[in-house]
């Protein structure tokens, strides 16, 4: 008969030896270090400035177009978003959100 002790030992056993752990706790890792690193902390400086930047020109203009509102928010919004910015650029961006689109610049 098996006891705790021995199905304990077991299945952390198994875990540590698992491929899917092991490449979990990489991805983990790396993430990490990814949003640490100086090349993470400049980009994400690079699009709080751009974000804020055409941000405020469309907000004095008074409204975006549909094209630069996917440029602003697909290409530079949503990867600052996942580098863990936040702040001002999240103000402005939603601020530019309640522009009215429209099809092209005037």
């Amino acid at each position: 008969m098996i006891t705790e002790t021995t199905l304990i030992v077991s299945v952390i056993g198994a875990v540590f030896a698992s491929t899917g752990f092991w490449a979990f706790l990489t991805a983990m890792i790396q993430r990490r270090d990814k949003n640490k690193s100086a090349e993470a902390q400049m980009l994400r400086g690079l699009g709080h400035d751009r974000i804020c930047y055409l941000g405020s020109c469309y907000l004095e203009h008074g409204y975006i177009t549909k094209e630069d509102y996917e440029n602003l928010h697909d290409y530079l919004y949503v990867p600052y978003k996942r580098l863990g910015g936040n702040g001002t650029a999240e103000k402005i961006m939603k601020e530019v959100e309640k522009l009215p689109l429209k099809e092209t610049e005037d």
